[in-house]
């Protein structure tokens, strides 16, 4: 039998999602002549804490299968990760959330080990560009107004 204090994680993640999954029902529907064949707004973020349920229900299960042992303190990338993680609010929030995402993926990529700078850039690159077509082209969602969402948008 498992010790009950290693499915507080999971716990926790659960009532988030619920949290949030609650707090996107209470969104008004957009009218179809602002999103027209499009998704409304609330339904991604409820998908998206769908997924974090069942993820959070098969860690809880792996916890309940197998405890974990003593858990150590982690090292130098965990940690730089989570500074990472901290100083892309504020550059979400006063640049722009692709210069943002394209910072962190480039210093997480040095920070976990990537040695090629070149690899590194293009991975940091292309993953915000191609994000930010999709959900623009296909999706048919706006990014928040920064540097490079203001040129683009006009």
């Amino acid at each position: 039998m498992p010790v009950m204090r290693f499915l507080i994680i999971p716990g926790i993640i659960a009532a988030f999602s619920v949290a949030v999954i609650y707090a996107a029902l209470q969104l008004d529907l957009s009218p179809p002549m602002i999103v027209g064949d499009s998704l409304q707004p609330r339904v991604f973020p409820i998908l998206l804490m769908v997924i974090n349920l069942i993820l959070a229900a098969l860690l809880a299960s792996g916890y309940w299968k197998d405890p974990p042992g003593k858990i150590h303190w982690e090292g130098l990338q965990t940690w730089g990760s989570i500074a990472l993680f901290v100083i892309f609010f504020p550059i979400t929030v006063y640049v722009d959330m692709m210069i943002g995402i394209a910072v962190v993926m480039f210093a997480m990529c040095l920070l976990w080990g990537e040695r090629r700078i070149l690899v590194a850039g293009m991975l940091a690159l292309a993953t915000p560009v191609a994000i930010f077509f999709l959900f623009d082209m296909v999706l048919r969602v706006r990014f928040p107004r920064g540097l490079f969402t203001n040129w683009y948008y006009g």
